[in-house]
């Protein structure tokens, strides 16, 4: 790793002649189209952003930050935040079995996805209000002026859990004069997409725009099942913003915002099928007969699902933002108001057969408001104070039940009566149970004593299972301040400081109707009566998917005589900068310290303390990141080159195991690693960007990991039990999902025909090394990468009046796998979520 940043600084010093020192992953080397026969300069727009709190370029701001200009959005058709991974290398977003459980990484950092106690590391803002769940930031991006990804903690500058980094997106102002954009796309899987934005004054001092966008698209998998396609896109949104200058001082931005989410996602192939779902495939009377998919064919953009997963997601908000100019600083105050709900029905067993669906919902009201105070900016030092106060109420249920099939797969995974058991049981005994399932002896035995246990008619029926209810209350709080002191004309000292505090109060009603989990089988009195052995307890205590490595078999909800239900904690955070001008280039060096409060599980692997499984909550976690950079600009390009050590000591590890979320603190993780992003226009026509992240993570400590069925060694089944012990110990190994080096480079051509006509052409090509995904999933199966390449080719007339753009995203059909994980209830199994192919398209726009 040193040889590499030697050769970074190295080549730093050597373009600092004719490179820029803006800390951009984006192409913002591609300016707006020039004027009617003007030719194009040979000069790279200066950005200005507001990552501190206030406006500063790019490279007069110590932090490493990313920025991502509406040019580089529309020639890259980043349509969401998704897709907005492909130009920040540094940023990984995943999005699993239903589209509310998305998942944003910096640096390797971040978690909160399928959870609703978990929030996120990394925090979404838009138009700099909170965005609290990882799903109310998924709506297509509206009329958006740049993007920008904060890596590393951000505690003194913004407000709420923002441990590992933070997304901000701005967007464009209403303006006083009329005008607006249009636009049509046109692409594969029969999509399509419209969006008009118009803008105008209402009156002299008010001037509002409004947005309207609808995103369809069929489905890019098949369910051999139903016939129907899976993962399309149904997505409507609707934006009010007004701006109200009330006098030269005052002003008032006032935006509503709604969208919807109507879709059928998310498809999951086979990876590997065990005996479990061999058992599924396999030809009646010895199997079910279902349809499960080919592994050796998984990107075959086929599943199997007996029914097509629904998703249907609502979010909608109120932001009122106030900006006073006062003789001491600008007085900014932002409120907020925002409610989201999220429905979903899934076939959890990815199978053909109708073994267990899950029907999922939530409601989340939030409300914040931000009051801050920053100074004017006269002498040599600037500051800003701030508080920032959040409610948010959550209304989580779960509700996994079983299938038709559910009994036959039970009886049939629960193998049949051996003969030399049957061979010790009495005559009359024995004739009832021959041929009979260990699940039928069961029932047939307990019917003998309890008459209402009727053999084929009591364990795994259709409509049993566990419903997972939940509801949580929050309410946090935090007061920050920072100081940029000027000592010299060239040097720049930062302090920052943030208090920041937490509260959940959480009440569970979690019910089990699943029968034979809430056995003890152990003490059934009439298997102990007739000797059962040991192997046979394996076999059905493997079939007890809830609960069954508890001593009571059942849930315990809180809050109960030991458990308040109640989560609080509070930290101070601090930040210290220095920045040095040396003319044609600069540096920085930083201290970082975040916090992220404590978390609920709520999901069936929710446990009370210290009971034998996964526990009920997670402790806060605490983060500290020092960083050095150095940067350098001129009109012909930019580069810069963060070098970091980062570490998160309680990282809130929530693994999903099959069956549910296993929430664990790791000890701690670290990551030490560089971010090198440069642009060069060595042409009037030709611009260039690059953008590369290197990541060496690893578990420092990480003693309670979930145990998992493939890790023999640390992970023993009892033969005595059916169960594995609880956990499992990752120190020193690398964590899943962080690959050791990431990519983004694109190439963009311009060119003027004359008579206002203007042309592009752009290539990116975004790389990723192969990680293991995930680390409940074998390292053969779960290992990928990401090798993708974009393009686009458009043509503009004057003023970019009308503009007609041919685009293709993942251009030569590079497939991999978005995330793998231990099928449902088929141990032995894994299954995949596989990434999107290649899709190619039109798009007609027009500004008016």
């Amino acid at each position: 790793m040193r040889k590499i940043l030697v050769a970074g600084a190295v080549t730093l010093e050597m373009m600092a002649s004719g490179t820029a020192g803006a800390q951009q992953v984006a192409d913002a080397s591609t300016p707006a189209a020039p004027a009617a026969n003007t030719p194009v300069e040979k000069a790279l727009e200066r950005i200005t952003i507001t990552a501190a709190k206030r406006e500063q370029t790019l490279r007069d701001v110590p932090i490493s930050v990313a920025v991502t200009t509406a040019d580089t959005l529309e020639k890259a058709r980043i349509v969401d935040l998704i897709d907005l991974q492909s130009v920040v290398p540094s940023l990984k977003i995943t999005q699993f079995n239903a589209v509310g459980q998305t998942n944003f990484i910096i640096r390797g950092f971040g978690n909160g996805s399928g959870n609703d106690g978990i929030e996120s590391s990394v925090g979404v803002f838009v138009d700099g209000v909170y965005r609290s769940r990882t799903a109310s930031a998924l709506d297509d991006l509206p009329e958006v002026q740049r993007i920008e990804v904060l890596r590393g903690p951000q505690s003194t500058l913004f407000g709420k859990n923002v441990s590992a980094g933070a997304i901000s997106i701005v967007t464009a102002k209403p303006q006083f004069a009329w005008g607006g954009s249009a636009s049509l796309d046109v692409g594969s899987f029969n999509g399509h997409k419209e969006k008009i934005s118009i803008t105008g004054p209402l009156g002299e001092s008010v001037a509002a725009r409004l947005t309207l966008s609808n995103n369809r698209r069929d489905g890019y998998l098949e369910n051999a099942v139903t016939g129907n396609t899976v993962n399309n896109r149904d997505r409507q949104a609707v934006r009010a913003d007004v701006l109200w200058r009330a006098s030269p001082d005052v002003q008032v931005r006032v935006i509503a915002d709604y969208n919807k989410i109507n879709e059928v996602c998310c498809g999951v192939v086979s990876l590997a099928n065990g005996p479990a779902t061999q058992f599924i495939a396999g030809a009646k009377p010895f199997g079910l007969g279902a349809t499960v998919t080919d592994p050796a064919n998984k990107f075959a953009d086929r599943i199997a699902f007996n029914t097509d997963p629904t998703n249907s997601l609502t979010g909608k908000g109120v932001s009122v933002q106030a900006d006073w100019k006062t003789d001491v600083g600008t007085l900014t105050s932002i409120t907020a108001q925002r409610s989201q709900t999220n429905a979903s029905i899934q076939d959890v067993d990815f199978t053909g057969a109708d073994l267990a669906n899950k029907n999922q919902a939530n409601e989340i009201s939030t409300f914040s408001q931000e009051l801050r105070l920053a100074s004017k900016g006269d002498g040599p030092a600037r500051w800003l104070v701030g508080g920032f106060m959040q409610r948010e109420k959550v209304s989580t249920a779960t509700d996994t039940s079983f299938g038709a099939d559910m009994r036959g797969y039970a009886s049939g995974l629960g193998g049949s009566v051996p003969a030399a058991l049957l061979s010790a049981l009495p005559a009359s005994l024995r004739t009832a149970l021959t041929g009979k399932s260990n699940l039928y002896a069961l029932e047939f035995l307990q019917g003998l004593v309890t008459p209402s246990i009727v053999p084929n008619t009591t364990y795994f029926q259709a409509g049993q299972g566990i419903s997972d209810h939940y509801s949580m209350e929050q309410d946090s709080v935090s007061i920050f301040g920072n100081l940029d002191y000027e000592v010299s004309d060239q040097l720049t000292l930062t302090g920052g400081v943030a208090w920041l505090s937490d509260r959940k109060r959480a009440v569970s009603d979690v019910g089990l109707s699943d029968k034979f989990s809430a056995l003890n089988l152990k003490a059934v009195p009439q298997f102990t009566a007739i000797g059962l052995p040991g192997s046979l307890y394996s076999a059905m205590g493997a079939l007890q998917f809830f609960y069954g490595d508890t001593a009571n078999h059942a849930p315990v909800n809180f809050p109960n005589a030991s458990e308040s239900g109640e989560l609080s904690g509070n930290k101070v955070t601090t930040a210290l900068r220095a920045a040095y001008d040396f003319g044609r280039w600069s540096a920085y060096v930083s201290y970082n310290t975040g916090w992220k409060a404590g978390a609920y599980n709520l999901s069936s692997d929710s446990r009370p303390p210290n009971a034998n499984g996964i526990g009920r909550t997670a402790d806060p976690e605490n983060v500290s990141a020092l960083e050095a950079g150095v940067k350098t600009e001129s009109r012909d390009g930019y580069l810069t080159l963060a070098v970091f050590n980062q570490a998160i000591e309680g990282f809130q590890s929530n693994a999903y195991t099959g069956t549910g979320y296993a929430l664990v603190n790791a000890g701690k993780q670290s990551t030490r690693g560089f971010e090198l992003d440069a642009a060069y226009r060595p042409t009037a026509w030709l611009n260039l960007s690059a953008a590369v992240t290197y990541l060496d993570a690893k578990y420092d400590s990480f003693t309670q990991a979930p145990c998992v069925a493939f890790d023999t060694a640390r992970c023993p089944v009892s033969a005595t039990t059916g169960q594995m012990p609880g956990f499992r110990d990752l120190s020193g190994q690398r964590p899943a999902g962080i690959p050791e080096w990431a990519l983004s480079a694109s190439a963009t051509i311009t060119h003027n025909f004359g008579d206002g006509y203007n042309g592009f052409a752009r290539l990116e090509y975004d790389f990723s090394s192969d990680v293991p995904l995930v680390e409940t999933t074998p390292l053969e199966l779960a290992t990928y990468g990401q090798r993708s390449l974009n393009g686009s080719i458009g043509l503009s007339s004057k003023a970019n009046r009308y503009q007609v753009m041919l685009w293709a995203r993942n251009l030569t059909n590079y497939r991999s796998m978005v995330a793998t994980f231990p099928t449902v209830a088929q141990t032995g199994s894994y299954s995949g979520f596989p990434n999107a192919p290649r899709m190619v398209g039109v798009s007609l726009s027009t500004k008016f």
